[in-house]
């Protein structure tokens, strides 16, 4: 007999809690790969070596992109499968999801190698740094299949309800890069061909350890009768995971559009290309780790949301919605106060005794950030459309940022700014992002209201059984 399933009873501040805290620091420790063989490379080979590992970011947030659009997908379609009680088309997805990321992992592989340097031009590599990022990110893609693994099963186990267990692995794989960077890096001399070596080992221990989870799903079962790809089910998962996608993808996308800024009006300002390459790219590895609070945030709401969403429960959706948000915002105001009065601080922590780096640091740091406050509530409104199977939506609001406002801005203010143009492009990003969301989120509930999904009852929604 099917365990009653926590999303549709438990109270939703201990589930948001429960589901939040454990993704969130999944995702930080994944995010630390690349920080912590920054602080490494950066204290070893210097400006260089943090620029050149800079530019390979973007293939990380790339695989990325592919490996959350099949879980978050999966885990969506799964989550709303077991809210209407259809175990077996919750085993289905699950199942076309294992073959997806699979056939996406091989794919990042393939193509990383055979394109290596012109994908790291594109990226934004200089002359100056072009053959130690190439050496670096040629060891990296061996370890991409297996990060893949991780964060895609991360949505789907934590879907099952078990989101600890890949903390655990995540922190298990961190734990082995930490220890195996100075080895590699100082001990044997190998420079940024040591922190990628360090870097591939935890990815691949981590990753085997998320596949061996499988066969204890509590909730969903994988089946070898159901190992076929089905074009409806495929069709199904892209659907509700092409956000995420897009949402990486966009993330990759500024990476590259601002690596090349900074590049091209570096070059023309007292700093030099290799100095405000490596600032902002320590920026956006610090950005990350905010980031990842608020897609952990976000991802929390997801399980809750689709569940009670195909339930018919729309007063816990309407409620969780309102949690999230809150919580989006104090945490958006910590990160803004850490980014104001700390990004110089934590920057000579990579680079030290580097004058000039400090500087453009500081001042990278103070206009890029300057609205960051606002960060946090698109991101949660956008996994709420996804989860309750409204992905027009749900793009809409994850673009907006980086692809409708920041991209754009970027280009036509550093146009006649330069570095200042580019920089000045995020706050104006944040604030215009904020305003389309919260727009967006009032006509949805609204719409809900004259549908007849909710009724107001002194200031809280609850629904019509």
């Amino acid at each position: 007999m099917a365990q009653e399933n926590i999303l549709g009873t438990e109270k939703i501040g201990k589930l948001l809690f429960r589901f939040s805290v454990p993704t969130t620091l999944t995702l930080i420790v994944n995010s630390l790969y690349n920080i912590v063989d920054q602080v490494f490379v950066g204290r070893a080979v210097g400006i260089d070596g943090v620029a050149a590992t800079n530019v390979a970011f973007p293939i990380f947030i790339m695989s990325a992109a592919m490996a959350l659009m099949i879980g978050d997908g999966c885990a969506s379609n799964i989550c709303l499968s077991l809210g209407r009680g259809d175990d077996e088309a919750g085993d289905n997805y699950f199942a076309n999801g294992i073959i997806l990321l699979f056939l996406a992992g091989a794919l990042i592989f393939c193509g990383g190698l055979l394109f290596l340097k012109p994908m790291l031009i594109f990226f934004g590599a200089s002359k100056g740094v072009i053959e130690i990022s190439a050496s670096y990110t040629s060891i990296i893609l061996w370890g991409i299949p297996f990060s893949m693994c991780n964060m895609a099963l991360t949505a789907i186990i934590r879907a099952d309800g078990n989101p600890q267990y890949m903390m655990r692995t995540m922190m298990i794989g961190a734990a082995i890069n930490l220890v195996l960077d100075p080895i590699f890096i100082f001990g044997f001399q190998m420079g940024v061909q040591g922190a990628a070596v360090a870097t591939i080992i935890g990815q691949i221990v981590s990753g085997c350890l998320a596949l061996a989870y499988i066969p204890r799903m509590e909730h969903i079962r994988l089946h070898r009768r159901n190992l076929r790809l089905q074009r409806k089910l495929m069709g199904s998962i892209f659907k509700l995971g092409f956000p995420s996608f897009c949402m990486q993808m966009a993330t990759a996308a500024t990476q590259i559009v601002m690596n090349n800024l900074m590049r091209k009006y570096g070059a023309l300002s007292p700093y030099g290309s290799e100095v405000t390459l490596s600032c902002y790219g320590i920026m956006t590895k610090l950005y990350q780790i905010a980031h990842a609070m608020f897609v952990g945030l976000a991802a929390g709401t997801q399980p809750i949301h689709g569940y009670n969403f195909g339930a018919k429960q729309y007063d816990r959706v309407r409620k969780t919605y309102g949690i999230g948000i809150k919580a989006s915002l104090v945490i958006s105001l910590f990160w803004f106060c850490v980014f104001r009065w700390g990004g110089v601080f934590i920057a000579a922590i990579f680079v030290e005794g580097e004058s000039l780096f400090l500087e453009f640091a500081k001042h990278c740091f103070q206009i890029y950030m300057l609205a960051f406050f606002l960060y946090g509530p698109p991101q949660v409104t956008a996994s709420f459309f996804q989860a309750v199977g409204k992905p027009g939506k749900s793009l809409l609001v994850a673009l907006s940022r980086q692809v409708i406002f920041l991209i754009p801005l970027a280009l036509i203010l550093s146009d006649s700014y330069h570095l200042n143009g580019a920089l000045f492009a995020a706050p104006l990003a944040d604030a215009l992002a904020f305003l389309l969301a919260m727009i967006l989120i009032y006509f949805e509930f609204r719409s809900w209201k004259k549908s007849g999904f909710l009724v107001e009852n002194k200031d809280n929604y609850e629904a019509i059984e």
